[in-house]
């Protein structure tokens, strides 16, 4: 495949509360992920460069959006994260390759600008310890 932009995002969906993925690419208008891995620095005092062991991997995503209160959208999805524990889904796949977490969200957060628009932030983590893998 050749080189894309990021337009034409196929499919960002979350699960909600209750477990049903939410598709609500329409309510995102960025988005940040990494899949970083931890290191650990093995340098000897022999060396006069750094020698490092890979540790494990993580999972971080940050959705930034605009408020939707419609049902099964993003407020929906994101309204229970102050108040619930439950792991959720996420599902993105851009240019045919997917990479499917389960994240835990630690905030839902809203903000009104002085302009008058009223978007939200929503940061997630890696919860179920499994290897993020793009399919």
């Amino acid at each position: 495949m050749a080189k894309s932009s990021g337009l034409g995002w196929t499919t960002l969906s979350v699960d909600d509360s209750a477990g049903s993925p939410q598709p609500i690419k329409n309510d995102i208008t960025n988005l940040d992920f990494a899949t970083p891995r931890g290191v650990q620095d093995v340098t000897g005092i022999d060396k006069s460069a750094i020698e490092r062991l890979l540790l494990l991997a993580d999972f971080s995503i940050t959705l930034n959006g605009v408020f939707n209160p419609a049902a099964n959208q993003s407020h929906d999805v994101f309204k229970t994260v102050p108040s619930t524990s439950v792991a959720r889904t996420v599902t993105s796949v851009q240019n045919g390759k997917t990479l499917a977490n389960e994240t835990l969200f630690t905030d839902y957060q809203l903000t009104r600008a002085a302009s008058g628009e009223l978007t939200w932030q929503a940061p997630g983590l890696l919860a179920d310890g499994t290897v993020p893998l793009w399919a």
